[in-house]
């Protein structure tokens, strides 16, 4: 077992110092595209302002055949497009594949400087990340990099998912998690050909009504994925990292792929994936703090500044559990008002103009 002391100590000579926290910025989407196409690489001046996070894909989706044009449009992207204050990720090829050692290798030594995050596909456990984080404190010492490159674990296994309090927890690198729901679904011998979101055939049914045992009784779709995504948000949560529901695949479902985002914000997700630009909006919806909510929020904390005690507020008792939810309310949409003047104006923190 490594000695806890040793937890922030670089894994190379001259690598940078290891994290101490998770910064947590906007990070409502993050926005998938492909930089093998040459029209969407045209394309990232317009569509970087909208997104909070921007991933040049370079595993699923992405052909054999294109995937060293993918890695070069992304390096492309990251030498040559300025992204503003959007942050720029990746999602390297798996760690079994031949083309994730160039991936890491090129990525660190030639655009190390801009990317924030590399998301790593179908981990399964600690080992996994343990190995990651060695090489990269290399690569990181090699390049010359000032601050260490953060990784975003996807879980798309049910290994995976039976070790990710472990996988959390193993390294100060990691910056949070998603689901990958199509190779966990495949992993765990499901039923679903979907990809996310939940299954007509996956419902509960009211028992019969005993004065009229033939009328039809009411049945609900569940969701099969609620149980795992609440482990993986408690997992991330208590070592401060951050959760993401990953892909709504049918993109065309737009209220489908908002009601199920919206589960995963309440549960506790920060963000999600975008694989359209429909999704965009979606995301910016969903994973924005609803204005009434937020004015109400804002009301609590000036009521109790201190969090102390017991108040009635609007009908409501409020106490320091209350006051704490109200507080993460707030500082989030504190936060996205000063990336998005609509919603600086809808939550109230429109500066006062000059007098």
């Amino acid at each position: 077992m490594r000695n806890p002391r040793d937890f922030f100590k670089p894994l190379a000579i001259d690598a940078p110092e290891p994290a101490r926290e998770i910064p947590f910025k906007p990070s409502r989407m993050i926005h998938f595209l492909d930089f093998s196409n040459e029209k969407m690489v045209a394309k990232v001046p317009d569509i970087a302002p909208t997104v909070d996070i921007l991933l040049g894909n370079l595993e699923d989706a992405v052909p054999l055949e294109k995937k060293e044009a993918a890695r070069a449009g992304l390096i492309r992207v990251g030498r040559e497009i300025d992204l503003g204050d959007t942050a720029l990720w990746t999602r390297v090829n798996e760690l079994a594949s031949p083309f994730v050692l160039d991936d890491l290798t090129q990525l660190v030594s030639e655009i190390g400087h801009k990317l924030e995050v590399i998301m790593v596909p179908k981990i399964e456990g600690p080992w996994d990340i343990h190995y990651v984080d060695r090489l990269l404190a290399q690569l990181e010492a090699k390049a010359g990099l000032e601050r260490p490159i953060l990784v975003h674990a996807v879980l798309e296994t049910a290994q995976g998912v039976a070790n990710l309090e472990e996988i959390a927890a193993a390294s100060p690198r990691i910056q949070g998690m998603s689901f990958g729901p199509a190779d966990l679904a495949a992993s765990r011998r499901m039923k679903t050909t979907r990809v996310g979101g939940g299954h007509p055939g996956y419902r509960t049914i009211a028992d019969p009504d005993p004065e009229h045992p033939d009328a039809p009784r009411p049945s609900y779709q569940q969701d099969p994925w609620h149980y795992s995504i609440a482990r993986m948000v408690d997992a991330c949560t208590s070592v401060g990292a951050l959760p993401f529901y990953g892909p709504y695949g049918d993109i065309r479902d737009e209220e489908g792929c908002e009601t199920q985002f919206r589960a995963s914000f309440l549960l506790g997700c920060v963000g999600a994936w975008s694989l359209h630009p429909a999704q965009i909006a979606i995301a910016k919806r969903v994973f924005s703090p609803d204005p009434a909510e937020v004015a109400f929020a804002k009301k609590v904390i000036e009521a109790i500044p201190d969090g102390r005690g017991v108040h009635m507020i609007d009908g409501k008792m409020q106490d320091d559990a209350t006051w704490k939810q109200c507080k993460v309310m707030v500082n989030l949409a504190e936060m996205l008002a000063k990336k998005d003047p609509e919603l600086a104006e809808a939550y109230g923190f429109v500066p006062a103009p000059a007098v």
